[in-house]
């Protein structure tokens, strides 16, 4: 039986009073989604224990039931989706550059204006980035990649560790923060003798973008200048079994994000990269129709970005009207829950994103529905936060997902039963054979 997996990336939110105390999902007017909800059974979800505020990132990475300890940083992985050849001992970060000044002459730098309101030319943006690497420092090899717009990732080489703090505090009026050693960690003088040399290299790079020609210019003209490089989330890659070597099944992601691609390509799946056009739901009846249509994969995994995208611009209603877009594009999916045996569908997101908030994500459960033939249905008839919780699936959390797609798929094995050299969850069949 194939896997549809729909994510509907930062879909959970908080209740508010512009939306009579509900949040933006429970406000939206759903049919499809309240649909799918009556014709199977529903739940909440977390991709690891309620509270946590988790990225998008490392929630897929949970969800494709991983553990934290083998997820490699967003650093790593957006390397990977944007093409760049790495070294298994090369740490990757997500580099942007900010408008930053200190409060007073000797003060700490503060953190004024994000990355993603500074508006620049391509021809600003290459001006400025160009000139900050190659650098070295203490050993270690700097490369900034601007991979588009003020998207970068710095690759550091020389023996540097991923176990370093961020200098991106994420929040205006804060000050930058200075690289130190993490603690705990496994490589004491490798990530003391990184801090020091990303602490030169974002110096180096302050005082390069302080006087560059390009933002003399912006502020002579009355614009903010580009006068701090942060950096955030490093990451090594860390070598896991494949998706399809976890799970038995031959996985596709379809997403429009190069660490989508990262992940896609760490994990041993297919990736397929979609565009996001002016209408999120037409974009998603494209991506079910191609699942739809897909031959080569059991699993197929759907993300869209819409409802995170649309929660971050602080607008509850605005979000609602996202979400009503998006469920639009899922009318497919209830005919397919209806009338096809083969196909079983599952749709929740991979965490909580608050409008109007100072937190970027919030740690809420999300809802869950899987239907499918072989599901049990509940008494659930409306698709959001709330009614979900009184679904039959319960809480389920990291891992429990992917078990309780394959054993809805009727692909699991008992537990304890073991075909070869390592235990699987489902049947394998690749052990060796016996022979007379």
């Amino acid at each position: 039986m194939k896997m549809i997996l729909v994510l509907l990336d930062g879909l959970g939110d908080r209740s508010y009073p512009v939306l009579r105390h509900r949040t933006p999902l429970e406000a939206a007017d759903t049919p499809n989604l309240d649909r799918l909800a009556a014709l199977g059974c529903n739940g909440l979800y977390h991709a690891s224990i309620p509270g946590r505020c988790l990225p998008s990132e490392t929630a897929h990475y949970l969800l494709f039931g991983y553990p934290m300890n083998a997820f490699p940083g967003r650093g790593l992985l957006e390397a990977v989706g944007a093409g760049l050849q790495l070294d298994d001992r090369d740490v990757a970060c997500i580099a942007h550059l900010f408008y930053a000044e200190p409060d007073t002459p000797r003060g700490p730098i503060l953190y004024r204006r994000s990355w993603k309101d500074m508006e620049a030319s391509d021809a600003e943006w290459e001006a400025l980035y160009d000139p900050l690497t190659p650098f070295d420092s203490r050993g270690i090899r700097f490369h900034l990649h601007r991979i588009r717009g003020n998207e970068g990732v710095l690759v550091m080489s020389g023996g540097a560790s991923p176990f370093v703090s961020d200098s991106d505090p994420m929040t205006r009026q804060m000050p930058m923060g200075r690289i130190v050693p993490l603690r705990p960690n496994s490589e004491r003088e490798q990530a003391v003798r990184t801090a020091q040399a990303l602490n030169d290299f974002l110096t180096h790079c302050r005082q390069t973008l302080v006087r560059h020609p390009v933002n003399r210019d912006r502020v002579d003209s009355g614009r903010e200048p580009l006068n701090f490089l942060a950096t955030q989330r490093c990451g090594r890659r860390i070598r896991v079994a494949p998706f399809a070597e976890c799970w038995g099944l031959n996985g596709l992601l379809m997403a429009s994000g190069s660490v989508f691609g990262g992940i896609a390509s760490e994990l041993g799946m297919t990736f397929q990269r979609v565009s996001d056009g002016k209408d999120p739901g037409r974009d998603l009846e494209e991506r079910v129709r191609t699942a739809l249509d897909d031959t080569r994969h059991e699993f197929v995994h759907i993300h869209t970005k819409a409802p995170d995208e649309a929660a971050h611009g602080g607008d509850p209603k605005h979000k609602a009207v996202v979400i009503e877009a998006l469920d639009r594009g899922l009318s497919s999916l209830v005919d397919v829950v209806r009338l096809r045996e083969d196909i079983l569908v599952a749709v929740t997101a991979d965490h909580s994103t608050p409008c109007g908030t100072s937190l970027i994500h919030s740690g809420e459960t999300v809802p869950l529905l899987i239907a499918g033939p072989t599901v049990r249905r509940d008494r659930v008839e409306r698709f959001d936060e709330l009614s979900a919780a009184w679904g039959g699936l319960g809480l389920l959390r990291g891992e429990e997902l992917m078990l309780t797609l394959l054993n809805a798929a009727g692909r699991s094995t008992l537990y304890g039963h073991r075909l070869g050299a390592e235990e699987r969850a489902y049947v394998s069949s690749t052990y060796p054979p016996f022979f007379d």
